[in-house]
């Protein structure tokens, strides 16, 4: 059975299809592309104009920043026991990194005390995790793994700017909902369509849409889906402030206020999301 319903796009039916369920939205034009070593380095080169290597400091800032998100969440065994200087809140905790690249969220999340795994594409990036940091880090896709093949339930399932790229939407949601631990936590990062660009600005909206990106979600679509799937939405936050791009009334806002708009309602290009499992 699947979680979707799509229907044609009332405004943009050249483009999407809209599920009437959740609101998810599907990119008609979107193709498959292969992601291998060079998909990601050119990627990354293009977006941020310097490669994911130089960018590592940033990174481990951004995981540590994620992971101290968590830590506000996850319940912290023997934290009482804990020396000056130690760094190991989560024994006992196992964390999945879907798309985890060189591994710099999953060695951040080692060093915090969880035990991780990770699943990547990239030949380089898998080497670099397994044998530079000595990770747990398998080349597969997420689709490759059945969803009874592994024994063990995770507490927590990350996947940052991954999810969008699979075709098979209810093939990765079932993976996620049956890879946690009930009360496990979720941790998302995606491209939001309720945001500055495609609430203001459609045209260059879809001038810029990613050809690989097979779905659209947002704040709205996410929480109406993971509820049919049995989760609660813990934290959800803009990653990205860009009121020079909103053409509304909210682009003409002093920044501080836009800002305060922005956390209050999730309203971003880009947005991260924690949502728990349900124990029942």
């Amino acid at each position: 059975m699947s979680f979707f319903d799509f229907i044609p796009h009332r405004r943009f039916p050249e483009y999407y299809e809209i599920c009437r369920r959740t609101g998810v939205l599907r990119y008609l034009p979107a193709k498959q592309r292969e992601y291998g070593d060079s998909y990601f380095m050119e990627e990354y080169m293009s977006q941020y104009k310097k490669s994911y290597y130089e960018d590592e400091p940033n990174l481990r800032a951004m995981a540590k920043r994620r992971l101290a998100n968590l830590a506000k969440l996850v319940p912290l065994t023997h934290q009482a026991n804990l020396g000056p200087g130690e760094r190991t809140p989560f024994p006992n905790q196992t964390l999945l990194e879907i798309g985890s690249a060189a591994g710099f969220f999953l060695d951040e999340a080692r060093i915090a005390g969880y035990q991780t795994r990770g699943l990547e594409l990239s030949p380089k990036e898998v080497e670099y995790s397994r044998n530079t940091l000595g990770l747990d880090v398998e080349r597969r896709s997420v689709l490759s793994v059945e969803e009874g093949e592994w024994k063990e339930s995770f507490s927590v399932v990350s996947a940052f700017f991954v999810i969008e790229h699979i075709q098979d939407i209810d093939g990765i949601w079932r993976r996620l909902r049956s890879w946690l631990k009930p009360g496990g936590y979720l941790y998302l990062a995606v491209p939001s369509s309720f945001g500055p660009s495609f609430e203001t600005n459609p045209k260059e909206w879809f001038t810029t849409h990613p050809s690989d990106h097979f779905f659209d979600y947002s704040v709205h679509s996410l929480k109406k889906l993971l509820s049919i799937l049995g989760f609660d939405v813990n934290y959800v936050r803009p990653m990205s402030y860009h009121s020079y791009r909103d053409l509304g009334l909210r682009g003409k806002l002093p920044e501080w206020l836009y800002r305060l708009y922005a956390n209050q309602f999730a309203y971003g290009d880009t947005i991260e999301l924690i949502a728990r499992k349900r124990t029942h």
